[in-house]
């Protein structure tokens, strides 16, 4: 059977060249006898592995020397709770953005743990817009800022890195890290799920900056004490050490492609494709403020929802899978994160002007 051009919003679409290495080294892992899946995680193969995968990121993000990379597990929801027991140094206060279901699940979480300040919230418009920098009412009590990028069930994403007054500035880059260059020097902490663009689920990313580690609250578990996992190499515990070699390959190939300014043109080619057949057309329709629009998650309507059934039956019969959009927001989703080709595009594009041709 052919491989589907897969637009999930995760577990996501890896590269195919990054399946097909790992298939030809399954039963042996470059002369070892053994697949990665079955190395102890302090043996010298697997060591390797490890220190490679976390020099390409650092080398891909141009991370700053004084920054911790830690591969853990949990998922990014468990970063919700990480991130206030490892942060609020003693403060009962921190800022979040609510603009989401994710930054949403986020705030529910830190309340378990602190006073929360809203200091933005785009609920009002059912989440179709990123707050400005002079709507974000700041707390001077706030020990950092919490924000979710890229909102990837209502495809949301801020054009712009708050501005926090000196706070740190704490990212869930679950569905964007590794899409285009960033900063890592204007954030405290960027956690990111990896089953996006980072590899299979399973392995979670914190990137944070050194300073802000090792005054965990009281009652930290071990386990989410970031100190621990990084005095420990992010091996406290056994790692996802599967899901760790396969991000690895997925460095490498993001290298090969010519590094996070080359995957950004890709990226925003992409985007830029699919709205602009959105905008063109009466028979589809995206919700989302234009200034605001997410470049890996693209919701879209159709104007008769009597037809979302007839569009997803005849989408997957054409090899465009897992187009559903999200229970809460409904109509479709295209998730274009980095492993999905241009010609992945191209093809939902053709089918999508065909389907308002003979539905429209």
């Amino acid at each position: 059977m052919a491989r589907v051009y897969n637009f999930s919003a995760g577990p996501a679409m890896l590269p195919e060249p990054v399946l097909s290495q790992a298939r030809d080294e399954m039963l042996d892992w470059q002369g070892s006898g053994m697949c990665v899946a079955e190395m102890s995680h302090r043996g010298k193969e697997f060591m390797s592995i490890a220190a490679q995968a976390e020099a390409d990121l650092r080398e891909l993000l141009k991370i700053p020397a004084n920054y911790k990379v830690l591969f853990l597990q949990g998922g990014a929801s468990t970063q919700f709770s990480a991130v206030p027991m490892n942060l609020l140094h003693g403060g009962g206060k921190a800022d979040y953005l609510n603009t989401g279901s994710w930054s949403k699940k986020a705030i529910a979480e830190a309340r378990r743990f602190c006073e929360v300040n809203v200091a933005a919230a785009t609920d009002d418009c059912k989440f179709t817009r990123a707050p400005t920098q002079e709507e974000l009412a700041l707390g001077a009590e706030a020990a950092y800022v919490h924000y979710t990028p890229n909102e990837t069930i209502e495809g949301v994403e801020f054009p712009y890195v708050p501005e926090t007054n000196g706070k740190p500035l704490v990212a869930d880059m679950s569905s964007t890290l590794l899409s285009r260059p960033v900063d890592v020097s204007k954030y405290g902490l960027i956690y990111a799920g990896a089953q996006k663009n980072i590899g299979p689920a399973g392995l979670t990313i914190v990137i944070v900056r050194e300073d802000l580690i090792g005054q965990p609250i009281a009652g930290t578990p071990t386990m989410l004490d970031y100190k621990v996992q990084a005095d420990g190499d992010s091996m406290y515990n056994t790692p996802p050490t599967y899901a760790w070699y396969l991000a690895g390959l997925v460095f490498q190939w993001l290298k090969d492609k010519g590094g996070l300014e080359a995957m950004a043109e890709i990226n925003a080619r992409k985007a830029k494709r699919l709205y602009d057949i959105i905008d063109a057309s009466a028979f589809y329709n995206n919700p989302v403020d234009p200034q605001a629009r997410s470049w890996m998650n693209v919701p879209f309507t159709l104007a008769n929802p009597e037809l979302d059934d007839r569009f997803l039956k005849e989408a997957k019969s054409a090899g465009l899978t897992t187009l559903k959009g999200h229970r809460s927001v409904g109509g479709m989703r295209a998730s274009i994160y980095n492993a999905m080709p241009e010609e992945g595009v191209e093809a939902l594009v053709a089918f999508m002007q065909e389907f308002e041709r003979t539905q429209g």
